[in-house]
């Protein structure tokens, strides 16, 4: 019998990739990664509904310690992104370095089973043509996910299978009552799990940032308000900054530096390329020359046209590599913030994706 490591984190969707794979006949092994040091719903709930999940399935159950890994490797970049000035993605940076990695590696290490299964929605392919394991999207539109696995390793995607790639989100809770599963009802997680503990992204930060109070202005250097932390902003926001203008105003800078805020019309928050750093080739290899794609700059905004410029290509002693490139978009875009990952696309097709850098600040007067 094939035996799968299950990573539970007691949702309705790790629980119904569980029941799936079980009732395929795999010998499934429940694995749940405590995360959060205090009460967290993903850490408390979350540890609980995915036991009584392993019970119901009548599988075994492990839960490895993984607070001290969880808290220098994204409440520590959390923290150290948002005082810098840039608004950092933690969800693709957990994925590899607190969950897949080291959910492989306990699987291989400790229980000898050299598969893991998740509940994200996303599919792997492998194209015999290039040697590689592939990303793609998932069915659902709605619910794909792949925009935040662009950083796993051809190692993991061989080792890792997504059971919901290939369903819908009204399938998954129909199978997971089907099998009578405690979480077929249960709702879903809204926001990242460190502001749903905390409240808001807000209250996360405050207990790690002190407040600083500044200045908000314009590219000019005119004054037009007071901020109390360079770490409540991010790019291109529109809403809550608290300042009265003829027309709308969107963040365009976080000088942390000079802790202001910049501000400005539309026009100027839009941008038509940026940089992007530690870029991760997923489903090809590096190229040596220009490519188009499909770029995707945030989780829900709509993929648009580009050219991926590699900015570092060179060659090694097994491939040629490049892991910073340049995007230029056909239109301009608005709120390209740095921090946050740029995810290029062929269709369906992840070919990869990186962080975008922050840009060389441009000179504001006092």
């Amino acid at each position: 019998m094939n035996k799968i490591v299950v990573g539970l984190s007691g949702g309705v969707d790790s629980s119904a990739a569980a029941a799936i794979l079980h009732h395929q006949g795999y010998e499934v092994v429940g694995l749940t990664l405590w995360l959060m040091k205090g009460k967290g719903q993903c850490c408390s709930e979350g540890m609980v509904d995915a036991a009584y999940i392993c019970e119901q399935l009548g599988v075994s159950h492990h839960i490895v310690d993984s607070r001290d890994v969880f808290q220098a490797s994204i409440v520590d970049y959390l923290v150290g992104g948002y005082s810098a000035g840039i608004t950092p993605l933690p969800c693709s940076q957990c994925n590899k370095t607190v969950k897949f990695g080291p959910m492989l590696r306990y699987a291989r290490e400790e229980l000898q089973i050299d598969k893991i299964a998740t509940g994200h929605y996303a599919r792997v392919s492998f194209n015999p043509d290039t040697n590689r394991y592939q990303l793609l999207r998932a069915i659902d539109p709605q619910k794909d996910q792949s925009y935040f696995l662009y950083d796993l390793t051809q190692d993991l995607l061989a080792g890792t299978v997504f059971p919901l790639g290939e369903i819908t989100k009204t399938e998954t809770r129909r199978i997971a009552a089907e099998f009578g599963l405690k979480t077929a009802d249960k709702p879903e997680s809204q926001d990242l799990c460190l502001v749903e503990s905390n409240g808001s992204m807000r209250a996360f930060l405050d207990k790690y940032i002190a407040p600083q109070k500044g200045e908000i202005v314009d590219r000019d250097g005119r004054v037009l308000g007071e901020h109390d932390g360079v770490h409540h902003y991010t790019i291109g926001q529109r809403k809550g900054l608290g300042i009265a203008a003829p027309e709308p105003l969107y963040v365009i800078e976080l000088d942390a530096a000079r802790n202001r805020v910049v501000v400005g019309d539309r026009a100027k928050a839009a941008n038509s390329e940026c940089y992007v750093d530690r870029v991760n080739w997923v489903s090809v290899a590096p190229p040596a020359a220009p490519i188009r794609a499909s770029v995707q700059i945030r989780y829900r905004s709509q993929p648009v046209p580009a050219t991926i410029v590699p900015a570092n290509t060179h060659e090694t002693a097994e491939n040629t590599c490049c892991t910073r490139v340049k995007v230029i978009f056909d239109e301009p875009q608005l709120s390209i913030t740095p921090g946050q990952a740029a995810v290029w696309y062929d269709g369906d097709l992840l070919l990869g994706g990186g962080i975008i850098e922050k840009p060389t600040a441009q000179t504001v007067d006092s």
